[in-house]
Formats: C-alpha cells, sequence, structure tokens
C-alpha cells in the first residue's frame, strides 16, 4: 500500500487555479474550460479573474493580471487566454515568475507587465504532443479548453511539475509597447492603459514615485490634461486628496488609486463617460501642480 500511495502522490501540493478569458459567460466556453480542469482534479480550487475583458484586447489582459496577481499566493497558476492568434505558429507556454506565480497561455504579449512586475524566472514551452486534452487533435480554434485549462489544472493540481510541462525557452516572452512615464519641465506625462470600468475612474501608468518628483501635498491642486493621439479631450484642474468623499458630489479629483499609481475620478460620477475619455496606446494623460 505504501508503495502504491508513492505512485500516485501529486507532484507538489495543489494550488488555486485562477481564469481570464475573453469569452464571456453567455455560452459554455468558459464552463467547458472549467469541466475539463475539474476532469483533471476534482477537488481543485478554481477562481475567475475576469471573463469580461474586451475581445481581442491582450493589453488590457495583461493590465489585468498586474492588477490581480502579486495578491494570490506564490504557486497559484493563471491561465489567461486572450488569443486573437489561436491556432497559428504563437507558441504556448508556461511563464514562472521570480514571485513563485505560474502563467499558462499563449506567448503574445500577455505576459508584458507581469514579466516587468515579477520577473522572469524560467519560460517552457508546452509539449502539446503530451499535454492536450484527448481526442482534440483535430481542434484548432478553442486551445483556451484543449490545451491551456487542461495544463493550467494538471500544474495547479501537483499532477505535473513545471519542469514537466515541455522544453526550456530563453528567459524572455513578447513585450506590447506602451508609452513610459516621463517627466516634461514640471509636469508628468503618461499613458492611459485602462480604464476603471465599473465607476468610470481614469488610471494612469503614474506610480507613486514618479508622482512624489512634484512633491505633492493633499489639498493641493493639479492641472490635468489628457489627449488621445495628440488632441485635447480634456483639460482642467483638481485638488490632489486621499479619497473620493474629501470632494463635494460630482467634483473632480485626483488620487492615488490601490495599485498606487496617479488617477482622476469625479465623485460619485463616471468622468471617462463625462468627458469621452478612452484608454490604450493612444491616449496620453499631463499632471501639473497649480502654482500658486
Amino acid at each position: 500500500m505504501l508503495l502504491l500511495a508513492l505512485a500516485v502522490s501529486p507532484a507538489r501540493a495543489a494550488s488555486p487555479l485562477v481564469l481570464q478569458t475573453d469569452f464571456g459567460v453567455k455560452d459554455g466556453a468558459v464552463a467547458a474550460m472549467k469541466g475539463v480542469a475539474v476532469g483533471v482534479s476534482p477537488t481543485l480550487a478554481i477562481y475567475d479573474l475576469s471573463h469580461e475583458n474586451t475581445p481581442y484586447d491582450v493589453w488590457e489582459g495583461a493590465y489585468r493580471l498586474k492588477q490581480t496577481a502579486p495578491f494570490w499566493p506564490a504557486g497559484t497558476v493563471f491561465v489567461s487566454v486572450i488569443d486573437p492568434g489561436v491556432g497559428t505558429e504563437r507558441k504556448a507556454v508556461v511563464l514562472k515568475t521570480r514571485s513563485g506565480h505560474y502563467f499558462v497561455g499563449p506567448d503574445n504579449g500577455t505576459w508584458t507587465l507581469i514579466a516587468e512586475d515579477l520577473g522572469v524566472e524560467a519560460v517552457r514551452q508546452i509539449d502539446e504532443t503530451r499535454h492536450r486534452r484527448a481526442e482534440s487533435e483535430k481542434s484548432y480554434t478553442f486551445h483556451g479548453r484543449d490545451v491551456f485549462a487542461y495544463v493550467g489544472a494538471k500544474l495547479a493540481a501537483g499532477v505535473i511539475t513545471f519542469e514537466d510541462v515541455g522544453p526550456l525557452l530563453p528567459p524572455t516572452v513578447q513585450k506590447l509597447s506602451y508609452a513610459k512615464p516621463r517627466l516634461e519641465g514640471r509636469a508628468l506625462i503618461g499613458a492611459i492603459p485602462v480604464l476603471d470600468f465599473q465607476y468610470g475612474n481614469i488610471w494612469t501608468n503614474l506610480d507613486e514615485a514618479w508622482f512624489a518628483r512634484l512633491e505633492p501635498k493633499f489639498g493641493e491642486r493639479f492641472r490635468v490634461t489628457i489627449t488621445d493621439a495628440g488632441r485635447a479631450v480634456y483639460s482642467g484642474e483638481m485638488p490632489y486628496v486621499r479619497t473620493f468623499g474629501d470632494v463635494p458630489e460630482g467634483k473632480p479629483l485626483l488620487y492615488v488609486n490601490s495599485l498606487m499609481n496617479v488617477a482622476v475620478a469625479i465623485n460619485q460620477g463616471d468622468f471617462a463617460k463625462a468627458h469621452h475619455v478612452a484608454s490604450g496606446a493612444d491616449w496620453r494623460v499631463r499632471v501639473e501642480k497649480v502654482q500658486p
């Protein structure tokens, strides 16, 4: 009995499995992925990051991983499938970060921000001859179910180790280009990588270290200018405050959000809708202290 127990013992203790896609939940795609994972291990703990990402928007998926992954324990396995190149020659990989997290999916830029924030320890290409859902070889358009959920579940359940995944690749991943913060005179210039969709707040990539260069103090006023491909969309003054309730309802504010990045909002209002602001590669924000 002891020998049998040793033979079937897992490669490592089970870890959480976290899923992200752009599939939505109107059909059975996400449920199919979960079914594959449960087939690997009925006791596997499966969680959703989001399935409401903008279709084909790899950058948005990359940012949601940045927003979420650091708060999960080491060993957590993330399966992220925003994969407009499904079925093409793009590599199917597992990334292990220096923080001990695992990321399973297409190497198409999805790991850009995670690689920067958590560091790349190693990357392995999935050996699909050994790690693919049985009898799925003729399916070319649902690797989220047939490859990524399957491999992610095996890794999270401890059925396989990272070393079992497949051949080792160079410790780099495909990177999406984006505008880095910069100081221009007495103003900070940053990008708007994503919106806080539920509330319409504007999130920037100006982190607290960059913002500290302006020596901000609560109550001081700042001029915020937002442009889209160089076209001015919004320009106005607002106070820098700790939280939304520090200004009257309906008034704008500058604050540092939960990711410790500079953000702009309207107290109990939708800044993005009010001023027709979106996010993406062409959107920029300029933040400058108003001199007394």
